[in-house]
């Protein structure tokens, strides 16, 4: 039975991000080495986060919650906006393709580095808990936050993007390095439940990622 409960895990975890590969056509152009270069600078960057975090902002033990400094520790995640520009300009094709192979590559290596043991050593226990399935939707939701957050910076790196996109796609992607510093202080502030702050990332990723396609569309097509 825990078997069992660990391949449920695993599956909706990790077959959406072998779907998107196969279905976006990233397959056809032999694109796996470019992903998995992708994967290393996510690590490169996130080694940067770590050692610049635990320099400048110590953690928040107790008391009163510390707003500013979590906001701070929040802004360190414009260093993955510029990780994925890093992974796109060195990537030749269609933006689309760029967007791609940034967005998949940096969302596996996140997927496997913070979520492969979890999974491997607590879905396989003895007692089954509801966390392991919440882990694995929220990986999925972090698939579509990264596509998002890719499609944000290929836009606001076109040197020929209209002045009149400028503001709309900065204005994203404030929302979406800051996204995960709001909803941790909603859900503090609110006292929501797993499942209720798990829905509520969900729409508001949704809700995001909607906005951007419609920017996206709207730019490609002026550009066209």
């Amino acid at each position: 039975m825990t078997l069992f409960h660990f391949g449920n895990c695993f599956a909706l975890a990790y077959f959406p991000y072998f779907i998107t590969y196969k279905c976006s056509g990233l397959s056809e152009y032999n694109a796996f080495w470019k992903c998995v270069q992708a994967g290393v600078t996510y690590l490169f960057v996130q080694l940067c986060k770590m050692l610049f975090l635990a320099t400048f902002f110590p953690t928040w033990e107790g008391g009163i919650y510390d707003f500013i400094g979590e906001f701070m520790k929040a802004s360190v995640d414009v260093a993955d906006l510029i990780g994925l520009n890093l992974v796109m300009s060195r990537n030749a094709g269609k933006g689309e393709y760029k967007i791609m192979v940034a967005a998949l590559g940096w969302a596996t290596a996140e997927l496997i580095m913070s979520r492969c043991i979890p999974l491997w050593v607590g879905a396989r226990g003895i007692e089954f808990d509801w966390k392991y399935i919440q882990m694995s939707i929220d990986s999925n939701i972090s698939l579509v936050h990264y596509i998002v957050a890719s499609a944000q910076v290929w836009m606001i790196t076109r040197y020929d993007l209209y002045h009149t996109f400028r503001p709309a796609v900065l204005l994203l992607m404030f929302l979406s390095v800051y996204k995960a510093f709001v909803m941790e202080t909603f859900v503090h502030l609110c006292s929501l439940g797993s499942w209720t702050a798990l829905l509520a990332r969900a729409v508001v990723t949704g809700l995001l990622a909607l906005s951007t396609l419609a920017l996206y569309v709207s730019v490609v097509n002026v550009h066209s």
